[in-house]
């Protein structure tokens, strides 16, 4: 997979890109993260690439030229995506789908926004990570990164992680416990060290409803509400989570 980053700050994406499972990633040519300086098509010794905006207002506008050369010069992967608050929202449906792709492109956003006309004339869509604000679009591309290229085949050690995470199944992730078995009077659930596979899987299916139902009830609600068999293995298995 290629993913190519238009940004203001190079070393920023590639810092993140050597280090921990993205590194080994594109150390190991699963993913080829290529990582494009928008300073590098500025036309003025003090290398700008942003100016005033039309119609007055407070602060300055990442200009329209340095990015459509960038991306006619360096013809990145498309589909071609701009971080902007406008965007779609990203989740994990939108990695998946990434992640089955052979590339794609994002441009980091900065200052009060970007010329319209990128979104307009150059880009295929927007993606926002949610209803926040950012100093520029570098987080918010590092987090779509991440998440899409754990799911690359062969990214992650075991493939059963990613299938088990939290959104995955449209669900919150069951509650995780490792040694000792019993930390400050606070034991682990019976359940898991008792040997019994399938009501372990039992058990976790139900804890990730109830999660879900008491932490996220707009992905409940999303999924069309509790079915009547998990509603059964939430009556079976008590319907409060655990934590």
């Amino acid at each position: 997979m290629r993913i190519d980053v238009i940004t203001l700050f190079p070393d920023l994406i590639r810092s993140w890109g050597d280090a921990s499972l993205l590194g080994r990633a594109t150390r190991s040519g699963l993913v080829d993260l290529r990582v494009h300086d928008l300073r590098s098509a500025a036309s003025d010794p003090r290398r700008s690439v942003d100016d005033s905006p039309y119609g007055g207002g407070a602060g300055m506008v990442l200009s329209a030229e340095p990015v459509f050369t960038v991306v006619e010069r360096e013809q990145p992967r498309r589909p071609l995506f701009l971080l902007a608050p406008s965007g779609k929202r990203f989740d994990q449906s939108m990695a998946a789908s990434l992640a089955g792709s052979d590339g794609f492109s994002l441009i980091c956003g900065r200052y009060e926004g970007v010329d319209q006309r990128v979104s307009d004339h150059l880009c295929d869509g927007e993606i926002s990570l949610g209803d926040f604000v950012l100093s520029g679009g570098e987080v918010a591309a590092l987090a779509v990164i991440e998440a899409v290229a754990r799911l690359v085949p062969g990214v992650m050690g075991n493939t059963a992680s990613a299938d088990e995470e939290s959104f995955s199944k449209g669900l919150l992730e069951y509650p995780q416990y490792t040694r000792p078995l019993s930390f400050r009077g606070w034991e682990v659930p019976p359940v898991l060290v008792g040997g019994h596979h399938a009501l372990v899987s039992r058990w976790r299916h139900a804890q990730a409803l109830a999660r879900t139902a008491a932490l996220r009830p707009d992905i409940i609600e999303a999924r069309g509400g509790l079915s009547d068999q998990e509603q059964r293995l939430l009556d079976e298995f008590g319907s409060e989570p655990l934590t």
